[in-house]
């Protein structure tokens, strides 16, 4: 019980100085550039829509469950369907917190890889819609259908508020209380992985190269975890023997795929680009995971990185884990009473 504690502890001090920072960015991008911003740049369709879809998704701090809705209205305002589709597809990769968290736990390869490859999978979706599902029709659904998420980050944060206030708010309350439970889970499912699964396992029960990349995808689909709280568990899996490539397929397919996305682009957009949403993301995970493990050095620089475990923690990082643990057992609580008194 000690040594898994103290892998928890350890993971949870090796992103929480990047992860802080990152949430302080993602309030001051939330400010900055509101989902209302996002419904005027891209109405309409073609390869400009696309791109500028697939580019707002990047960065964009939206939850996990605020880019169903920003989807669904993006859709209502006017959006081409694979302008809509870049939109799904970019954002949830990737964002600020997690491209520092990835460069904190995987080094620097992977957190380029991860929003070029974002950005990338999304043109390549949203054009897939453009050119294969040219039904445009915009479905007349009722207002309110746009509106199935009922979590903070979803609401609109009043104008008049203090801009300090707005971005402390959003990144780190809004933003902990929507991704506190994978962010937890992720932590405790490394920590697990870390402590049970003896050294080079997944290389030889898996195998490496495609074999591996399809077993990593076949996880990935059906477990969802938000971005950030993905990269502890690849961290964890290429210690263990998966190849670089093949996290990097989990990392992109994890965050990216849901059973709520799919249900959403099925509705709005039908089955023909649910076939292209879903194509689309696995082509892109396999081409990348490929390039990663095709280009040596890549690759040993994302394994030196996911295998350096600094033997002593700095005060800096002890403190920023402390401050991370209480943000997150705020947020849990609040999220455990707020079923309680539904319940009752």
């Amino acid at each position: 019980m000690t040594i898994y504690l103290y892998e928890c502890w350890s993971t949870i001090c090796q992103m929480a100085p990047y992860l802080l920072f990152g949430f302080l960015f993602a309030g001051l991008l939330s400010v900055l550039i509101s989902p209302e911003t996002v419904q005027r740049h891209l109405g309409g369709r073609g390869f400009l829509q696309v791109s500028k879809a697939s580019l707002f998704g990047v960065p964009l701090p939206l939850c996990s469950c605020g880019v169903i809705p920003v989807f669904a209205s993006l859709r209502k305002s006017g959006a081409g369907k694979g302008a809509a589709t870049s939109f799904l597809i970019s954002t949830p990769q990737t964002g600020i917190d997690s491209i520092l968290v990835t460069y904190s736990m995987l080094g620097p390869v992977l957190a380029i890889f991860r929003p070029i490859a974002a950005f990338v999978s999304g043109i390549v979706g949203g054009l897939l819609v453009d050119m294969f599902d040219k039904k445009g029709e915009i479905p007349q659904e009722k207002k309110e259908s746009s509106s199935c998420c009922h979590s903070k980050c979803c609401e609109e944060i009043p104008k008049k508020e203090n801009i300090l206030k707005r971005i402390l708010t959003y990144g780190f309350v809004t933003l902990m209380d929507e991704i506190s439970k994978s962010l937890a889970l992720g932590i405790l499912l490394a920590a697990l992985i870390s402590m049970l699964v003896p050294e080079n396992w997944f290389a030889s029960a898996v195998g490496t190269g495609f074999t591996g990349m399809l077993f990593m995808m076949a996880c990935g689909i059906p477990l969802y975890v938000c971005a950030t709280a993905s990269v502890p568990i690849a961290a964890v899996l290429i210690a263990k023997g998966v190849s670089p490539g093949a996290a990097f397929v989990f990392l992109m397919t994890g965050p990216a795929t849901n059973a709520a996305a799919i249900a959403i682009v099925w509705k709005m957009l039908g089955k023909k680009s649910t076939f292209l949403y879903l194509f689309s993301l696995v082509a892109c995970a396999l081409a990348f995971g490929l390039i990663i493990d095709r280009i040596p050095y890549l690759g040993s620089d994302v394994v030196a990185a996911a295998c350096h475990h600094e033997e002593t923690l700095s005060l800096f990082q002890q403190v920023s884990a402390g401050i991370l643990l209480v943000l997150m057992s705020v947020a849990l609580m609040k999220s455990f009473f707020s079923k309680r008194a539904n319940q009752h």
